[in-house]
């Protein structure tokens, strides 16, 4: 989710990869016993597999599909915000521009910290898949190797630092890399999908349809499925990315919206053909999600194909996902640029500051992979670390769209004619598709923060609630003694700049 991307285009990356990662992937959460066995072999245990946990391969096809069609209200209402309003800042900047005068500088501000923590959760999330990854293929070469927690913490540190050189050191390869990205995207889904299409043992369609799985001890299927839907969810997640990118877009008030409705909508399509393809070619849900190497897709592929052809699998999907993590980072780093341009975060001055050489936020790219850092070494003490950093992602991001979608339906129905022009627009469809996106945010929102399974223990705690919680309450108070001093918010330095 993740991993969209920036320019034109490349918010397709993200559900693609999202969706061969918990789709295709399921990385391993298992049921409550499985948590304790896959610790005593000193496993890793990555809570992706959420879906198939909590649903089985019934609940997450359906869940996906439900969540495609949910989430195409919310990506059309924000595509519709861009139009209006194409800015680095996004959610926090619409909402000041958007909302009831006496409200604009409170939400505003609120908003603003809510999407920074939104974007660098998933920042953080691209980085720990791809560490973590690439240590389950390390458990397929050698199986007598027993992964730790804090060694899959130092993989997911060197990817950190891919993604830093490449940022700062390499930022006039980016029109390269959005190219290339474009390319590798589209050649590893096809090869993928004919690779399990052509060379896995295959379910029967009743099998990936209609076989719904409650194993994370939950008392009734339907709310097992509703937990379970956090996967289908998180890779639905970002694709307004591009919308983070808009001051360095040519004509971004009719790109940018192209780029996040079109991108999310052809891409959820070829989600579909690949997590169709991927339930077909599982054998067992209760051998996937018990593998060895953590990582479902990693043992549909080995039912599939020879170990060599698991590593060339894995790698052009690792590739583009790399490749997309640099991207993200990009967009992360602009988002929480913009906000400390308007001074809404403590260090202002420093983390807005633009290399006069390279003419790029420097400072709030360190800053970005610093967090990305700190949230992976929850997983040295959580099994369930990345399942935190995808539910606090997915809170923390819905949150900002609920109070952003708000604030435009308020302005259509009470205030219509002071709406600036906007170049993509629904017409009279507009209204109606922002109230069932913002219905659809809330709801996706309230399953969010649920732990993954029962009993919960300080290992499957989803610590999300506590980091969520925390940074909404540091928000408040930074408000009370400086935001309100300092921060104008982006509607009232308009207003200003035109006086």
């Amino acid at each position: 989710m993740q991993v969209s991307d920036k320019a034109p285009g490349l918010e397709s990356q993200d559900v693609d990869y999202d969706v061969l990662q918990e789709a295709q992937a399921g990385a391993g959460a298992g049921t409550a016993r499985d948590d304790d066995d896959m610790h005593r072999m000193g496993k890793i245990q990555d809570s992706n597999s959420q879906g198939l946990t909590n649903g089985g391969m019934a609940g997450l096809f359906w869940s996906f599909i439900w969540t495609f069609i949910g989430f195409g209200f919310i990506i059309a209402s924000l595509s519709e915000m861009a139009s209006m309003a194409p800015t680095s800042g996004g959610q926090y900047h619409w909402v000041s521009e958007f909302s009831a005068p006496r409200y604009q500088k409170f939400l505003s501000y609120i908003t603003g910290w809510m999407s920074v923590l939104a974007w660098q959760a998933g920042s953080a999330s691209g980085s720990f898949l791809t560490g973590t990854i690439i240590q389950g293929l390390i458990s397929i070469r050698d199986p007598n190797y027993i992964p730790e927690n804090w060694q899959g913490t130092l993989f997911v540190f060197a990817m950190i630092l891919v993604i830093y050189i490449f940022n700062v050191h390499a930022s006039n390869l980016m029109p390269v890399l959005n190219n290339l990205l474009m390319i590798l995207h589209i050649l590893s889904w096809a090869v993928v999908v004919i690779a399990l299409w052509a060379l896995a043992p295959h379910q029967h369609a009743k099998a990936v349809f209609t076989q719904w799985e409650n194993l994370g001890g939950w008392s009734s299927m339907g709310l097992s499925v509703m937990i379970g839907q956090i996967s289908a969810i998180y890779a639905s997640l970002s694709s307004d990315a591009t919308a983070h990118m808009s001051e360095e877009v040519k004509d971004a008030g009719r790109s940018v919206p192209v780029a996040i409705a079109w991108g999310y909508f052809s891409n959820g399509l070829m989600a579909v053909v690949v997590l169709i393809a991927y339930l077909f070619s599982m054998p067992s849900v209760d051998d996937a999600l018990n593998d060895a190497t953590g990582f479902p897709f990693l043992y549909v592929f080995e039912n599939a194909v020879s170990t060599a052809g698991v590593n060339g699998l894995t790698a052009i999907i690792l590739l583009p996902v790399i490749f997309s993590n640099i991207l993200f980072n990009a967009s992360t780093s602009r988002q929480t640029f913009a906000f400390a341009r308007d001074k809404g975060l403590p260090f202002s001055k420093w983390i807005s500051k633009v290399d006069e050489k390279r003419k790029i936020p420097v400072n709030a790219i360190v800053l970005s992979c610093i967090i990305s850092c700190l949230l992976s070494l929850i997983n040295i003490g959580s099994q369930t670390a990345f399942n935190a950093i995808i539910s606090l992602n997915v809170a923390a991001l819905m949150y900002t769209y609920i109070i952003s979608i708000s604030c435009v339906i308020y302005r259509k129905i009470w205030h219509a004619d002071t709406l600036p022009p906007c170049r993509w627009d629904m017409g009279r469809w507009g209204l109606p598709v922002n109230i069932v996106g913002l219905v659809y945010c809330c709801f996706s929102f309230f399953w969010s923060l649920w732990p993954s399974s029962l009993p919960v223990t300080l290992d499957t705690f989803n610590w999300s609630v506590v980091i969520f919680g925390g940074v909404f309450m540091t928000s408040l108070g930074m408000y009370v003694f400086k935001g309100r001093k300092q921060y104008a918010g982006p509607a009232v330095i308009l207003l200003r700049l035109q006086d």
